[in-house]
């Protein structure tokens, strides 16, 4: 079964340039965590905009080594543990450290809530906004998902594990969402 067309996958540079990007924009705290929780927890527009801080906090109200993502916020019962890397654990702390940490952690200046939608459509703009074309919400999770399948091998992983990271029910659906990389392809003939 096809996907269709899908969302382009982000490079290391268009990565850099959404983040310098964000740093000129209101709530630029709130906004770099939105883009991290896209593409360095895969996590989809809709995960965004329920996440809760109880779901990202320990006990004593750090920021947790990964979110414990509830079904309610998933698609699905796609819930699960979903663990931090390290820049989206800061960019965590410094939002957390602005006070209000009750509630959702991504937050409108109108509303203490935000939606589905209203992640799709920011995250389209800034792509826009940039000049890069095909990128959309989706794009963030199959960076993710890509860049982690192309880096699992080397610490000891497999694919499984991606499908795992990802919150898939099927390793069919994982490998839908990477990216084929021509020059590995190139690379990978001289070492056989």
């Amino acid at each position: 079964m096809a996907m269709g067309k899908q969302a382009k996958v982000l490079t290391k540079q268009q990565q850099n340039a959404v983040l310098s990007y964000l740093t000129t924009t209101r709530n630029a705290i709130r906004n770099k965590v939105i883009f991290l929780l896209s593409v360095k927890a895969g996590l989809r527009a809709k995960e965004i905009a329920l996440l809760t801080w109880e779901m990202v906090t320990d006990a004593e109200g750090e920021i947790a080594d990964a979110i414990s993502l509830q079904d309610k916020a998933s698609k699905g019962k796609s819930g699960g543990v979903v663990w931090l890397n390290k820049g989206l654990k800061l960019a965590l702390k410094e939002l957390h450290n602005l006070g209000d940490c009750s509630g959702f952690v991504v937050k409108t200046e109108r509303t203490n809530r935000t939606s589905a939608q209203a992640m799709v459509n920011v995250l389209w703009h800034w792509y826009r906004a940039l000049g890069f074309v095909g990128c959309s919400s989706h794009s963030g999770r199959r960076t993710f998902i890509t860049n982690a399948a192309r880096k699992i091998s080397t610490v000891g992983g497999s694919m499984r594990d991606v499908q795992l990271l990802a919150r898939h029910s099927s390793l069919d659906m994982t490998m839908r969402y990477v990216d084929a990389d021509k020059e590995a392809m190139r690379k990978v003939v001289d070492l056989v």
